[in-house]
């Protein structure tokens, strides 16, 4: 019994650590199925995250925090958007320049503003978003094995590990049961017959960026007012490129999304929780398993798990044909 009630406490901190990655992975999603490639989702969750917590430390309201997070995120996808679509710029070029942007702005600022080395005051009250409980997860949580996994693996998230759940089922119904969700998908891989059709290429691209935006914002500030109480400089620690690799391994399916992001969160999870695995007499450090999720992030980004074909379109400006 003490070895299932472990398994759920790292099932649970898996779900708890999988759903910023979700929420970016699902973001990558929407603006790479339209053919703008966007690494700069870490840059934009690294905003966010500060902006969030600035905002929530500021107001004590949570609330506001995520307004802001989701603000700042969506002004960096429209820098991306005009870089990228507006004026054909390099779309690499333009994500690692909001990467940069990110990095170096959140700390100067956090320093103008709070004079805590970059970092943000710690978040508390009403400044962060509080666990939700289930009715009756209480009531059964000692029952064998039912309760413990609707009182702690079900129960007991914040609002937007919910929200990044069901994100994936609506993902999927916009992109493969919507006109809009076809739209996106063929303005990836053919934006010249979307255009024929006479559906603005521009207009579905900003869209799907824009989405994007909202996304990493979620995410950001779930790092910075839920996963934790408050902003600390590089917070995302390559979360974005994480989520990344989760898109390329899931070949930009939202179901496939999600489970490559648990595997991922799963990881982490192992690598809190057993700080150094005796395996027949062979001590794992607890270095190698930090290490983990980054050396699968290179195994699947060297093209180990298949090839995976982007959208045809992808990462190319759409020139309209006279």
């Amino acid at each position: 019994m003490e070895a299932f009630v472990t398994l759920v406490q790292v099932l649970d901190s898996t779900i708890r650590l999988a759903t910023p990655l979700l929420l970016a992975c699902l973001a990558g999603l929407y603006s790479e199925r339209a053919g703008i490639f966007d690494i700069g989702l870490e840059g934009k969750m690294l905003m966010s995250a500060f902006f969030s917590a600035a905002v929530a430390a500021v107001t004590g309201s949570v609330w506001l925090g995520l307004l802001a997070g989701i603000g700042a995120s969506l002004i960096l996808s429209a820098l991306h958007g005009v870089a990228s679509i507006t004026f054909r710029g390099n779309q690499l070029i333009s994500g690692v320049a909001i990467n940069f942007l990110a990095s170096g702005m959140t700390v100067l600022v956090a320093q103008s503003w709070f004079q805590q080395g970059g970092r943000t005051p710690s978040l508390f009250g009403g400044g962060r978003f509080e666990p939700i409980n289930f009715p009756f997860a209480d009531a059964i949580s000692g029952v064998p094995i039912v309760g413990p996994i609707y009182s702690e693996l079900l129960s007991g998230h914040s609002i937007l590990v919910y929200v990044a759940f069901l994100m994936v089922p609506l993902t999927w119904w916009i992109l493969y049961r919507t006109r809009f969700g076809l739209r996106l998908r063929a303005v990836g891989e053919n934006p010249a017959a979307v255009d024929t059709a006479g559906v603005s290429v521009v207009g579905l691209r900003f869209a799907a960026v824009a989405i994007c935006g909202v996304l990493c914002g979620i995410a950001g500030a779930y790092l910075a007012t839920a996963l934790q109480a408050g902003f600390v400089k590089e917070m995302t620690a390559g979360r974005g490129f994480i989520a990344l690799a989760a898109l390329i391994f899931a070949k930009w399916r939202p179901w496939h999304a999600m489970g490559a992001c648990l595997l991922f969160g799963l990881l982490q999870a192992v690598a809190l929780r057993f700080q150094n695995i005796d395996l027949g007499g062979v001590v794992i450090p607890v270095q190698v398993m930090d290490a983990l999720p980054y050396i699968l992030t290179v195994v699947i980004l060297a093209g180990f798990v298949g090839k995976a074909v982007p959208p045809r379109a992808g990462g190319e400006p759409y020139v309209k044909e006279r």
